[in-house]
């Protein structure tokens, strides 16, 4: 027996949120990747207050990208596991040797930015599914980065 069967999901409505899941995983994965390099190469005035955030940054999505990949295999799908994939897909653009602090908020801004866009639409996609566990997980990424941003924008005004 499938899972889908025990969860009362139906299999056209799951493939269409774990295809979105998927990219939703691929842009995680290069944002988690972008963050770690911020982390390792952050320096100036700023540089105790951003590298300890941006290592609460990055754990935090660590554990989204976990919680992605789960939900693709609890619906069926089997996440992308290579980076060589993710580079394929992704909308979020790999950024290296960033030291400046405002450099790396505005990028982590826009890749936000764009991560809010997505799980939009996939609230969208899973409700048509009457995938309710996808909808509250993506709710619940909504009202953190929601709340990351207005820190964020709070923190990087002039």
């Amino acid at each position: 027996m499938k899972t889908l069967e025990f969860i009362k999901l139906n299999e056209s409505g799951a493939n269409n949120v774990v295809a979105s899941l998927q990219q939703l995983l691929a842009d995680f994965q290069v944002y988690y990747t972008n963050l770690r390099g911020f982390h390792w190469n952050i320096k100036g005035h700023n540089f105790f207050v951003l590298h300890s955030q941006f290592e609460k940054m990055y754990d935090d999505t660590a554990e989204k990208v976990d919680e992605i990949a789960e939900r693709i295999l609890m619906l069926g799908g089997t996440p992308a596991n290579k980076f060589s994939d993710y580079l394929k897909v992704a909308n979020i653009n790999e950024v290296d040797k960033v030291s400046n602090g405002d450099e790396a908020l505005n990028s982590i801004l826009q890749s936000i930015s764009y991560l809010i866009g997505e799980e939009r639409k996939i609230l969208s996609i899973a409700s048509q599914a009457g995938d309710e566990v996808t909808v509250s997980m993506m709710n619940d990424y909504l009202k953190e980065q929601e709340k990351l941003v207005w820190m964020l924008v709070a923190y990087n005004s002039k």
